[in-house]
């Protein structure tokens, strides 16, 4: 039951992340720049 919370909170970020135009179209043509983007994303949610 404990392992079934973890992977909601995870996989509930995930679609947060997804809903983000940029993270899920990958738009961004530089490393750097996806990561920074999916960085404030994990920050702000």
């Amino acid at each position: 039951m404990a392992a079934y919370k973890g992977r909601n909170v995870v996989e509930r970020h995930f679609n947060l992340a997804k809903q983000w135009r940029g993270l899920s179209t990958r738009y961004d043509k530089l490393a750097i720049t996806y990561r920074a983007a999916y960085i404030l994303c994990a920050c702000i949610a």
